[in-house]
């Protein structure tokens, strides 16, 4: 599995978007586009999120300067943030969901866990008591968290008609991610969903660049 981040700028209307080059300066592009000459591809995860939701300055000649990271209510005002885009050059797995069971079965009920796919599309499980799930770029698609034994642990991963439902929202989220290169991208509601043999499908027929 090849995987690299750009870094791409988007506007607060959405309507602008700018991506980091190797030399450091940045080119005018839609945003998640295909890789290309020149653009910096960043395999360190930690110079990655350096750069995680962090606003950048435009002045006149349409040079960005990077400044702090964003703030708690930054996102309800106007500017320019950049975002960490996955790009993949080899495919995509359809994740398993007997890997799935096996995650939630063995979870402790009691502490706020994050059941989550990871960027291989394996099922991961944080604390998040303990792990950040802010700019964590581990994580490709999440669900919510929970701590009861209705929801984690053995009970919760015998509950077969919960546990199927579950998995069904993981592959949306999945092809989504895949769809968008977006990172942290959540389950959808289970009334917005098509049937499972689609997402399937169009996982299995998806494409890396």
């Amino acid at each position: 599995m090849k995987l690299c981040f750009s870094i791409d700028a988007l506007s607060a209307s959405g309507a602008n978007a700018w991506r980091l080059q190797e030399d450091q300066l940045w080119r005018e592009c839609a945003y998640a586009e295909p890789l290309q000459d020149g653009d910096a591809r960043i395999t360190d995860k930690k110079q990655a999120e350096y750069w995680l939701n962090r606003r950048l300055k435009k002045d006149k000649k349409t040079v960005l300067t990077a400044q702090h990271k964003a703030g708690k209510f930054d996102f309800l005002m106007r500017g320019i943030f950049a975002h960490a885009v996955l790009h993949r050059t080899s495919g995509a797995p359809i994740p398993e969901k007997a890997r799935m069971l096996d995650c939630f079965a063995q979870l402790q009920p009691g502490a706020p866990w994050l059941v989550y796919l990871d960027v291989a599309g394996h099922f991961q499980a944080l604390d998040t008591s303990k792990v950040s799930i802010m700019a964590n770029l581990d994580i490709a698609v999440r669900g919510e968290i929970a701590s009861s034994e209705d929801y984690i642990g053995p009970k919760a991963a015998a509950d077969e008609k919960m546990m199927d439902g579950l998995y069904h929202q993981f592959l949306a989220g999945w092809l989504e991610h895949l769809k968008s290169s977006n990172m942290n991208v959540f389950v959808p509601d289970p009334e917005k969903l098509k049937e499972e043999s689609a997402y399937i499908e169009e996982i299995h027929n998806w494409r890396h660049e």
